[in-house]
């Protein structure tokens, strides 16, 4: 053979577009290979779906974790065979889109009402086309092995039909239905929000104290609120009915300040009486909890809004047109000038704000379309507790639980123009309303014309809740495409925790309602990834880091990598953009220990059935317990366990260990020594090829974290170890015959000598290149099962010379001699001593100054670290982790410096 060259330096940059494209031309990423196809007969598919990423956003480092997660899965079932599917998409994003769109248009002096409806869609779907474009480059350059041949887009014709169906389907069932209820509103949006779209955070405000005097001038009660604004729309004061305090005063009217309405007392036990006065105004338009409670009690709800924030025409003049916050204001300072205003406290509290333009919300009274979820909600737990629905890690399946028992109905209509228009027509002459999956002309009612459509949208998630079926063809019950028929219903989910209510549960809803099964069996819930502060990463605190930047950098695989060793279940990632480092030294580790195995293949010649040396057997066992281990990890989805595992393989047991192992092979000459086979072109030749197909299947064992540096340098290997691409290679699998305890226990035995050696010589800063003199004295005889470490070692002596660094070798057993030779430190293993002639390879003048400086340090330490822990606030208030981790230390330092110093004695330095 010729020898390979690789580059001299890994370099990403040089390959991974170039990789990516060699991939997609091969077809390498749809289900239909031919391995998958040989195998679909036996094996089931692998299907998973991208959580679509919104078509107006580029992706952040959270879309990164996701994409990185999904690929590192998708690609090792496709190297385990059968048939695997990633179906990439975009989400088309109602709000978000329209925000973007029409923030676009101001900038160019005009509006959204200015272009009209078809105008302004013409506009939007332009950005949808150059942001879908940016997507799809960023997902190729991380790596993402999608078949984009079925990418799908949550407006797309085939979806929108989808869309509608259920839609009407719902009407026909009795579970859709519109009504005028109270909605969350945002005023900036111009639109209604569902439950889970608002987010609460604590906000300082005031609460104002307010008296309303009874009518008939037998006295007043106070109410207390945080928005007076709102009074203006009370119907009614509220006590509770057991309440001695009002007893008398229920069913009394009472003057409603600022106004020249009055409104009564009534008594219901929705209020806590425990609570400030124990009275509390109802403002049934402006407070779900007031809702309820004018429902029960006949009141009328008085909208004081419009949609855009501003107080109406139901209000007293003074305080029309005027905005919330300048209404709570004037209102504040009219209760005081006229008497009413009591007092006012400062106070923290819960304020709802629009997920997406961060605007308080407002309750609103509105009439909406909403979905009654309380039927939908029991399938989904149902199918839960008969186990079709795992989540990893397991906590998560708490918060489903508790979200679906406590749902609510979702209203699904949205005042916007992009998304999914509402089939739903108004007709001017009988007032009744048509549900169609088809466009109508004509009321379905009484054939009038005069009809027109709902101008309301759905919901994005409505849409989306439908993605797991919808991209694979459904349309209706009678759906029978062949991508549903074999893919349907996907393997698995990978989303975060935050879209668990919006998305998760409800995916399981429809498919379970309009599919009669789950739409996926397992949920990987990921954690959020922060900063080193373990702050949440956002444009606000600049602690950001862009997918694509790291990719610039370091590499995708680096990127993939990194996310995929620090992703443990149940733990939010803390990294900055160092952090990727270490997935980049990883990915240049395979590269610079391919490249000194490729470059020495000159003259080489591969050799067939090649016999092994007890090294061999040894990295054989290895290589068969990681790919046991990685199969475990993945299959749970354990990613940073793979990710763990995959490494301390690669670079300790194979670059440390056997690659070094086999130069022993590779030596022209033996030093004068008798080695395990004559030092030959036959035994490099054999040793070459062993070492060959130890990289070759480590490369395949590495793919699904580390893509495209594997794949180049699978793609430099001779032919009898590659053919074909990596991407659709076999993935290494556990194998009974290749489990070699014993290989493992011998190869360990010598380790353990050779790390000892090479730690004192370390400690004792012998220079590298010098050879030192080391007596191995092994107890024992051969084992039950005919092992003897004194015999191994003995044939092996070439070896552990070699890995420790050791010039003069003697080996003996350990009734054979006496004392410890002088000179020297011994060291204790399981079952042998070890005697290092430390006085022949250093200064021991300078080497007793070095360890006595070293054991004045550790004491002071070990003193400070045992102060420390006799500290009763330490131990009270430092987290336990912290605790453990100093004692930890303490034990360290300990050892350490009782270690120096039984050096110290054994070669008579002490003082």
């Amino acid at each position: 053979m010729k020898a390979i060259e690789l580059e001299k330096a890994y370099n990403p940059k040089t390959f991974e577009d170039r990789i990516y494209a060699r991939w997609k031309e091969a077809g390498a990423f749809k289900p239909e290979t031919a391995s998958a196809v040989a195998a679909a007969e036996t094996a089931s598919p692998y299907t998973i779906t991208i959580p679509p990423p919104n078509v107006t956003g580029i992706l952040h480092l959270g879309h990164g974790l996701v994409i990185s997660i999904i690929d590192i899965v998708i690609r090792y079932h496709r190297m385990k065979g059968g048939q695997a599917l990633w179906v990439p998409g975009t989400d088309h994003a109602g709000i978000a889109t329209q925000h973007i769109v029409e923030k676009m248009l101001r900038a160019k002096g005009t509006s959204r009402k200015e272009l009209g409806r078809e105008k302004f869609l013409e506009e939007t779907w332009k950005v949808k086309a150059d942001h879908h474009a940016i997507i799809s480059r960023q997902m190729a350059r991380v790596g993402a092995s999608v078949d984009w041949d079925r990418e799908r887009f949550t407006m797309d014709e085939g979806l929108s039909r989808a869309v509608r169906e259920v839609f009407v389907t719902l009407y026909e069932r009795g579970l859709m239905y519109k009504g005028n209820y109270l909605v969350n509103w945002c005023c900036t949006c111009g639109t209604a929000l569902s439950d889970d779209e608002v987010d609460h955070e604590d906000c300082t405000g005031k609460l104002s104290y307010v008296s309303y005097p009874a009518v008939d001038g037998s006295g007043s009660v106070t109410v207390a609120t945080t928005r007076p604004e709102t009074m203006l729309g009370d119907t009614a004061i509220a006590v509770h009915p057991d309440d001695p305090r009002y007893a008398s005063l229920i069913g009394k009217m009472f003057r409603l300040p600022l106004t020249d309405r009055q409104i009564p007392l009534i008594a219901d036990s929705y209020v806590d009486r425990a609570f400030g006065t124990g009275a509390l105004k109802i403002t049934p338009a402006h407070d779900p909890n007031d809702w309820e409670v004018g429902q029960r009690h006949g009141l009328a709800a008085l909208n004081v809004l419009t949609p855009d924030g501003k107080l109406n025409g139901d209000v007293p003049a003074k305080y029309r047109g005027l905005s919330v916050e300048a209404a709570r204001k004037a209102v504040a300072d009219d209760l005081k000038a006229a008497g009413f205003l009591v007092k006012e406290e400062d106070i923290t509290h819960a304020v709802g704000r629009c997920y997406r333009c961060h605007t308080v919300i407002e309750p609103f009274l509105s009439e909406q379309w909403f979905v009654k979820m309380r039927p939908l909600a029991d399938k989904a737990l149902a199918a839960w507790q008969r186990g079709e629905i795992i989540f990893y890690p397991k906590k998560w399946e708490n918060t489903y639980e508790r979200w679906l028992n406590g749902i609510r109905d979702w209203c699904v209509s949205r005042q916007l123009w992009w998304g999914h228009r509402i089939p739903a027509w108004y007709c001017r002459d009988c007032g009744k309303i048509s549900v169609s999956r088809t466009e109508l002309t004509a009321c379905n009612h009484c054939a009038s014309a005069k009809i027109e459509q709902d101008p309301d949208v759905l919901d994005t998630w409505f849409s989306s809740w439908l993605w797991p079926f919808s991209v694979m063809g459904w349309e209706n019950a009678a759906c029978d495409t062949p991508d549903f028929r074999r893919f349907y219903p996907t393997t698995a989910l990978v989303t975060a925790y935050d879209i668990i209510f919006f998305w998760v549960a409800r995916m399981i809803m429809a498919g379970l309602e309009f599919t009669g099964k789950a739409p996926f069996r397992d949920v990987y819930i990921h954690q959020l990834i922060r900063d080193k502060q373990g702050r949440k990463m956002s444009k606000t605190l600049g602690n950001g880091i862009d997918p694509l930047e790291i990719v610039d950098e370091f590499g995708a695989d680096a990127l993939k990598f990194t996310l995929a060793y620090l992703c443990a279940q149940g733990q939010d990632i803390l990294m900055d953009k160092e952090s990727f480092k270490l997935g980049s030294k990883f990915a240049n580790k395979v590269w610079n220990a391919s490249r000194y195995i490729l470059m020495n293949l000159e003259d080489r010649s591969i050799v067939k059935n090649p016999a092994l040396l007890p090294v061999d057997r040894w990295i054989y066992s290895r290589l068969n317990a990681t790919a046991a281990a990685m199969e475990a990890a993945f299959l749970s989805y354990r990613f940073n366990d793979a990710a763990q595992t995959i490494y301390e393989f690669f670079w300790n047991d194979f670059c440390d260990w056997y690659v070094e192992a086999t130069k022993l092979s590779m030596k022209d000459g033996g030093e004068g020594e008798q080695c395990p086979l004559e030092q030959s072109a036959r035994e490099k030749d054999r040793a070459t090829t062993v070492l060959l197909g130890v990289l070759a299947e480590s490369l395949r064992l590495l793919h699904p974290l580390l893509p495209f540096v594997t794949e180049e340098i699978y793609s430099k290997l001779p032919p009898d170890f590659s053919g074909g691409l990596l991407i659709t290679a076999a993935y290494p699998v556990f194998s009974q015959e290749r489990e070699d305890s014993a290989a493992e226990k011998s190869f360990g035995f010598l380790q353990e000598l050779v790390r000892m050696v090479r730690t004192l010589r370390s400690e004792c800063t012998v220079p590298p290149e010098k050879k030192i003199r080391v007596l191995v004295r092994v107890s024992g005889g051969q084992s039950a099962a005919g092992w003897d470490g004194f015999s191994f070692l003995t044939e092996n002596a070439a070896l552990v010379k070699l890995l420790a660094g050791i010039g003069d070798l003697a080996i003996e057993r350990a009734g054979e001699a006496g004392q410890k030779p002088a000179g020297s430190i011994g060291l204790a293993g399981a079952g042998f001593e070890a005697f290092v002639y430390i006085a022949e390879a250093v200064d021991m003048d300078t080497l007793k100054r070095k360890f006595v400086k070293e054991q004045e340090k550790d004491l002071q330490f070990i003193q400070s670290l045992k102060a420390k822990l006799a500290n009763e606030n330490f131990l009270k208030n430092a987290p336990a982790e912290l605790v453990e981790g100093e004692r930890r230390k303490l034990g360290e330092a300990e050892t350490r410096a009782a270690k120096i110093n039984s050096w110290l004695g054994e070669m008579g330095l002490q003082s």
